[in-house]
């Protein structure tokens, strides 16, 4: 079954994309991330121009998210509090990304530098996160106690000026370091097409001390309202958001959202960022094949596509 989208210029097969978009709406649910980092990468292998695939998926983004928070919200796992401070940072980063990138398409940079963006940060988060889960495995399985944050115990975060009380993450501390997360993350979103949530769970939990439960539902609610801005900034600046496709991946992922938080409740939370760094270090891996592969053709010919205003 094809159908044609608009924005992207080409016939695509619904089924194909519908069941992509209930892949990553799962591993939304499951691991409080919105999924671009996997979706963004599958639209461009597909043949979706790289400026569409990061536009659009921004839109579905927002779909899988509110399923997810909502999923997460009833289970008591949003600190509202900590994902507000995330947000207005998120706003202001994806203000500036969205900008970028539309800079860097007028150059004709901007499938180079995605392509480079995702090689650099995934590579070194999945490296990260892969190597602590492991150790956390490890220690577990041998009954040796897994160092945590104690009462009492304080790092350089609670030096800073600006402190705040987060009392669903039990946290008292300054506001600037989530506030700067928010916007790295919100930049990166609008940059490469994710809702940043393989940065912000990692973020939360080894530089906030977030505990692990409320991350992934405080992640997915910071996405929702940063991946909602980003989209509406992409459709207006850049011409890039392809509401057809965006709907077919909407479909799937909340779906698959529903699942994946159910799933993600049987598992524990070193079990959950291995299975993610996996996932993470797998499409780094991928993008950097593309990067250094000889392409079937070596130069064509074609007019311009996905909202060339």
């Amino acid at each position: 079954m094809n159908l044609y989208l608009p924005i992207a210029e080409m016939p695509v097969n619904v089924l194909v994309f519908l069941g992509m978009g209930g892949a990553v709406g799962f591993l939304s649910g499951m691991f409080g991330v919105g999924g671009g980092f996997l979706m963004t990468p599958l639209l461009i292998f597909s043949g979706i121009p790289p400026a569409v695939a990061i536009g659009t998926e921004a839109a579905q983004i927002v779909a899988s998210s509110v399923s997810g928070a909502i999923a997460q919200y009833q289970r008591r796992n949003v600190d509202i509090k900590m994902g507000i401070v995330l947000l207005v940072g998120g706003i202001v980063g994806s203000v500036v990304g969205v900008q970028l990138v539309k800079e860097l398409r007028q150059l004709g940079q901007f499938e180079l530098f995605v392509s480079l963006a995702y090689v650099i940060f995934l590579g070194i988060i999945g490296t990260l996160m892969m190597i602590e889960s492991l150790n956390t495995i490890r220690k577990v399985r041998a009954g040796t106690p897994v160092s945590a944050r104690r009462s009492g115990q304080h790092s350089w975060i609670h030096g800073l000026p600006f402190k705040m009380r987060f009392h669903r993450s039990k946290l008292y501390i300054s506001a600037i370091p989530p506030l700067l997360i928010g916007a790295f993350v919100g930049l990166l979103g609008a940059i490469m097409g994710v809702g940043g949530g393989f940065i912000i769970v990692p973020a939360m939990i080894y530089i906030l001390r977030v505990p692990t439960n409320v991350v992934v539902g405080t992640s997915l609610f910071q996405i929702l309202f940063v991946t909602s801005a980003t989209t509406i900034l992409h459709a207006v600046q850049n011409y890039t958001v392809d509401i057809v496709l965006a709907l077919i991946l909407m479909v799937g992922g909340v779906i698959g959202a529903q699942f994946g938080a159910v799933a993600g409740e049987k598992l524990k939370g070193e079990q959950l960022r291995f299975l993610l760094a996996g996932l993470v270090l797998l499409v780094c891996v991928r993008v950097a094949w593309n990067l250094v592969v000889m392409p079937g053709e070596l130069y064509s010919i074609a007019s311009p596509v996905g909202g060339g205003h």
